[in-house]
């Protein structure tokens, strides 16, 4: 994809949704690790309905630790893979205070050595929670990267750093957001809503479905 056609590509995602923000629940830089960690495999909306109870009275590293690993297992047993992620959030809290003051660092290797953060998880920290150009590379934008041919890539790491090197500065506080809802209410995996798509007309994935070319 050009230049010109990627500045475009961003300009009318940006325009359909000009603030664009996580659909995971969080109320604070802690919070959203612990809800990023907490949503591998698993759906935001899942993730959502165990941490609101649990995140309204817990929502610093020391309280986390205070409130144990059973307690947590029970508070996140909706979520798939509970009893992992309950000893992951348990021990990145305990370390959180130990190594950070109790605050979530401003750093990916500080946060990739936690327990569960992987590089995803620390790219959507680092930008979401402290507005760092960064663009965590999910299941929804890897697929929409190489299908627009936005940045073609055999692993989430080569896909990144192709969307790094082509998506211009301004657009990078929120290319992950939108890269991400629009893979995951338009450009979906098994049939992507070609006739809906701001972008389509840019797009070249060779197999659109049909429908009415849409621009604007």
């Amino acid at each position: 994809m050009t230049p010109d056609r990627i500045e475009q590509f961003y300009a009318r995602l940006a325009a359909a949704m000009p603030e664009p923000r996580s659909e995971l629940e969080y109320v604070n830089p802690f919070t959203l690790l612990v809800a990023v960690v907490l949503s591998a495999q698993a759906t935001d909306a899942g993730v959502n309905k165990a941490t609101r109870p649990l995140f309204a009275r817990i929502d610093t590293p020391t309280a986390m630790v205070a409130l144990g690993e059973a307690a947590l297992t029970e508070a996140i047993k909706t979520i798939g893979l509970y009893k992992t992620k309950a000893r992951n959030v348990i021990e990145l809290s305990r370390l959180l205070v130990e190594r950070h003051g109790g605050e979530v660092p401003r750093d990916r290797a500080a946060l990739e050595a936690l327990p569960g953060v992987g590089r995803k998880t620390a790219n959507v920290v680092l930008n979401v929670a402290f507005g760092e150009p960064t663009l965590a590379v999910d299941t929804h934008v890897f697929r929409v990267a190489n299908r627009t041919g936005l940045a073609s890539g055999k692993t989430p790491l080569e896909v990144e750093l192709g969307l790094l090197a082509v998506t211009p500065a301004k657009w990078m506080p929120h290319a992950h957001h939108w890269l991400i809802l629009h893979g995951r209410y338009v450009c979906t995996a098994r049939k992507p809503d070609c006739p809906a798509c701001r972008v389509r007309d840019l797009c070249e994935f060779p197999d659109k479905t049909e429908g009415r070319l849409a621009t604007g």
